[in-house]
């Protein structure tokens, strides 16, 4: 890792900390997660082969940092989805000082049509960190632009059971996925596509 992203991280989580103390209104915080989550993220998408990864859910960037670093930020790209313009705008300064810019295509709109837009099998590993109660509407889009071998990763799987638990029970339910709920962070929900898709 390079000491500019590492500095880079360091403040974004300094900053993201502060920023959540200070308000209570969910679309004003930044929602992180944390340094550890980032890291098996990281490791994930290093471990997944992954060259071409989704993301919904950038906030302040911070998250995308970590999968970058995954991918080996010389290769491989990133679609991340934000529908927040405030959020969009501070993960744009913090791609440029990180110098990821040429490997991240920012979506600024609804998590739900960008899944419409998407072609089949468009994604090695889709990372989730938005609103958990879309979950379950997204998932036939989800399951359908994740390739077959691929990875889904989620976060806050132990922070908000109630709200998670009924994606969890689709995921879990689906006969081409294993899953399991990983205890770092704010708990993360990793399920791989191991079945041949019928699609």
């Amino acid at each position: 890792m390079s000491d500019a992203i590492r500095d880079l991280l360091r403040e974004l989580e300094e900053f993201g900390e502060r920023n959540d103390r200070e308000h209570g209104d969910r679309s004003r915080r930044m929602l992180n997660l944390t340094r550890e989550a980032g890291e098996f993220l990281s490791v994930a998408v290093r471990a997944s082969r992954a060259s071409k990864v989704l993301e919904i859910g950038t906030s302040n960037g911070y998250s995308t940092l970590w999968i970058a670093l995954g991918l080996g930020l010389d290769g491989g790209s990133i679609v991340t989805v934000e529908r927040s313009d405030h959020k969009v705008g501070l993960a744009a300064k913090n791609r440029e000082r990180a110098g990821i810019e040429g490997m991240v295509s920012q979506y600024h709109g609804e998590a739900g049509t960008f899944l419409e837009e998407c072609a089949d099998h468009s994604f090695d590993l889709v990372f989730l960190d938005s609103d958990r109660t879309e979950y379950v509407a997204w998932w036939p889009n989800l399951r359908r632009v994740l390739r077959p071998g691929g990875a889904l990763i989620a976060d806050n799987a132990l922070s908000h059971p109630d709200e998670f638990a009924p994606f969890q029970r689709v995921v879990e339910s689906d006969p081409e996925f294993i899953s399991c709920v990983v205890p770092v962070g704010k708990g993360e929900f990793f399920a791989s596509r191991v079945g041949n898709s019928g699609e």
